[in-house]
């Protein structure tokens, strides 16, 4: 990793593993971007400058026979000056005009990336943080860049100051400008619904702006923070792919534009609909990470670059490593249907079995029978569980297991002792109804007083429980966006101001309880970002638990996120999301592509199937360090056809499992023949469950068939041990 700059080309080269982004400053003092792209020379790149058609376009303040600004490719856009393309901050001064020109004043480079005040970021080492300033009202930005040694991936983002004598108020505050040299991209991005978290879109690029956002104060199931441009020919395994994801958990905007000379740009950050932000003298304003991952190895490559960054440089280093909780969950045994004896006889059920975990879920505080009460009164039902959690908690250590806890500590009942003694701290106007989501409201994590009730109460239950495991749910998104804690004219802050909050809460809880391991969720997968994944190490990836279904989202999610994020449980049959009835042993396939767990009625099992699950549990930790830490490969999308196809092959190529799904059987099946990746070409290896040795570079392109059992949904997995 480097960060160099001639000062006689004014050029900053920052090199990072398999990649290099490039950009000089120009005799006007724009910050005019080079390159990224693979990794090349320490030359001056600016031979590969060349400007498209200006007629009618203006040029720079004051300076005729110059080309605009709208012409040179940019670090950071701005708007007012000539430059129609998005910009990536705007500013209104006390005189009312919206201009701003940001250049070059100065730079340093740091040897540690600094912290975020109040978000979660990226670590990482050497940092660029380029100085930009507006000469006439003092609105200054920073951009920071970090490059790593250990991953293909750029981390930016952008601090606003204002260091003028008065008040600016800020109406867009992006992260982040990245110019592209053309147009030929088609983009990717993470689209869904409850239970159809992280499908996959792919659409050309095309003149204009295309962006995808929430406006939930939420990063969302419907559209996740990551977009990726790809080369039109990049498949999973060759071409360049470029993906983007923000370091973010609410409202948020990206977007990829084609500008009328053939170049593109991306954008994006906190989302500017419905926010502004005062800025007084001497104020600063932090944007969130954006992470940049650059592939010339096809979207598998971009895949595994994001992966590396989040599990060395983002995700709690107590436990993203470490082996996870593998866990029976109550929720679709019992719902809110339960009491101390059938939860004792649900972990009677598996001791012995390997599942090392009972995590209670909703329904075990307050008046909470149903899910339209008691949210927010965490206090333990003890006319519901005769002796409390305690009792349970005692109970499940006494057999040699953990035990976990599931809250939902953003939310508040109407029909709660919180919500009577305290209606203002609900989110909603004064004079309005509320919007009921869930049959229930949201607290207003903008105030102090809302925090410190969360903090303390859900603290209590931790602390006097003996709870060694939380689930930490997120079940609607928010409306009436305003809060009694600020101004009429600073309301707009509020999506932002949530997520500052949330970040406090989860700094007070999760960090404050660092023996206990969290795990996020929301509704599902409604906000998997990697904001959440700096606090939880894994995050519940759908309420879908359905095999079938679960092929697809796990497999969109991969996109992004590592296998070890990925919260997967192995269900009941019928599936109830779906209906439908798959193999036991292909739900356990394909759950354990993930951080594993059962939710079912374990008091229900046959003889034989405690004996699948001792062999499934005894698979799963023979394989827990691919999904901690292995590289990932994806073979055959389920999007495409009717097969599943993934590897996860260890770093030192030693060990690999080969997962292979199809879909439907039919009479005459056509012979199927798979080529296993990612292993070490001149090594040998012993294909476990055939008995094969040969070595990685035959496997690789001879390939094998596999014996997929007979019937619908059937999956079976291979092993490779290199001998």
């Amino acid at each position: 990793m480097s960060v160099t700059y001639n000062s006689e080309t004014k050029t900053f080269m920052l090199q990072g593993k398999n990649l290099c982004y490039s950009f000089w400053i120009n005799d006007l003092g724009y910050p005019e971007h080079l390159y990224l792209g693979a990794s090349v020379g320490n030359d001056d790149l600016r031979f590969t400058r060349t400007y498209g058609a200006t007629s009618t376009a203006a040029t720079p303040p004051g300076i005729d026979n110059v080309n605009s600004y709208n012409a040179f490719p940019s670090e950071l856009s701005f708007f007012g000056t000539g430059d129609y393309r998005e910009p990536a901050v705007q500013i209104v001064t006390p005189q009312g005009d919206r201009l701003c020109e940001l250049l070059f004043d100065s730079y340093e480079i740091v040897p540690a990336k600094p912290k975020i005040t109040g978000m979660p970021s990226l670590d990482g080492g050497e940092t660029l943080i380029l100085h930009l300033k507006d000469k006439i009202n003092g609105f200054a930005a920073d951009l920071y860049y970090t490059v790593y040694d250990d991953c293909s991936v750029i981390c930016r983002r952008a601090v606003y100051k204002n260091c003028g004598s008065a008040d600016v108020r800020l109406e867009r505050a992006y992260s982040f400008t990245l110019a592209l040299p053309d147009r030929d991209y088609d983009m990717i991005s993470l689209y869904g619904v409850w239970a159809k978290e992280r499908h996959i879109d792919r659409i050309p690029l095309h003149h204009g702006v295309v962006s995808i956002d929430s406006k939930r104060t939420s990063s969302s199931a419907t559209l996740n923070p990551f977009i990726a441009l790809l080369r039109r020919d990049t498949t999973e395994f060759y071409g360049e792919a470029i993906g983007v994801n923000l370091v973010y958990s609410s409202s948020y905007v990206l977007k990829a534009e084609v500008n009328p000379d053939g170049t593109s740009q991306i954008t994006g950050g906190i989302n500017d609909f419905d926010f502004n932000w005062n800025l007084a003298p001497g104020e600063v304003f932090e944007t969130p990470d954006v992470v940049i991952s650059y592939s010339d190895t096809g979207l598998g490559g971009m895949s595994r670059a994001f992966h590396d960054a989040y599990r060395e440089h983002l995700i709690n280093r107590r436990y993203v490593k470490a082996s996870r909780p593998l866990l029976i969950n109550n929720w679709e045994a019992t719902y809110f249907n339960f009491d101390v004896p059938k939860l004792c006889a649900i972990a009677d059920a598996v001791n012995g079995l390997g599942i090392d975990t009972l995590v209670l879920d909703d329904g075990w505080f307050g008046k909470r029978d149903n899910d339209y009460s008691g949210l927010g009164d965490w206090v333990v039902n003890d006319k519901k569980l005769q002796g409390g959690v305690k009792a349970i908690s005692d109970y499940v250590h006494s057999i040699g297991m953990k035990f976990g806890l599931w809250f939902e500590p953003e939310m508040v009942s109407e029909d709660s002792d919180l919500y009577r003694a305290h209606p203002d701290w609900a989110i909603g106007t004064p004079d309005r109804k509320h919007c009921y989501s869930r049959h229930q409201f949201m607290l207003d994590l903008t105030r102090r007083e809302v925090r410190d009730y969360i903090v303390k109460s859900v603290s209590d239950i931790i602390e006097n429980n003996g709870v060694d495991y939380v689930k930490w749910d997120y079940n609607r998104n928010v409306t009436e966006s305003w809060t009694y804690s600020l101004e009429p004219e600073r309301q707009m802050e509020f999506a932002h101001r949530y997520a500052l909050g949330l970040y406090d809460i989860c700094e007070r809880i999760v960090n404050g309880h660092p023996d206990i391991f969290f795990e996020g969720c929301s509704a599902g997968g409604a906000r998997f970002d990697p904001a959440i994944m700096h606090y939880f190490p894994q995050i519940w990836t759908s309420d879908d638990t359905d095999a079938e279904e679960r092929t697809k989202i796990q497999f969109g999610t991969s996109l992004v996120y590592p296998l070890s994020v990925m919260s997967c449980h192995v269900s009941v049959c019928p599936n109830h999301q779906t209906g439908r009835t798959t193999p036991f042993d292909t739900r356990a396939i394909i759950a354990h592509l993930g951080a594993t767990g059962y939710e079912l009625d374990t008091t229900k099992f046959t003889d034989e199937e405690k004996a699948a699950v001792k062999l499934q549990t005894a698979e799963y930790k023979k394989i827990e360090r691919l999904i901690l830490d292995g590289d990932l490969y994806r073979i055959d999308s389920p999007f495409e056809k009717g097969f599943f196809t993934e590897a996860v092959v260890a770093k030192d190529k030693s060990f690999a499992e080969l997962v292979c799904y199809r879909r439907f059987v039919s009479v005459n099946n056509e012979v199927r023949r798979v080529k296993m990746v990612g292993l070490d070409p001149e090594a040998y290896y012993c294909l476990e469950e055939k008995n094969i040795k040969a070595k990685g570079s035959t496997f690789m392109n001879v390939g094998f068939s596999p014996d997929y059992p007979h019937g619908d949904f059937s999956a079976v997995k291979y092993h490779f041990t290199r001998i």
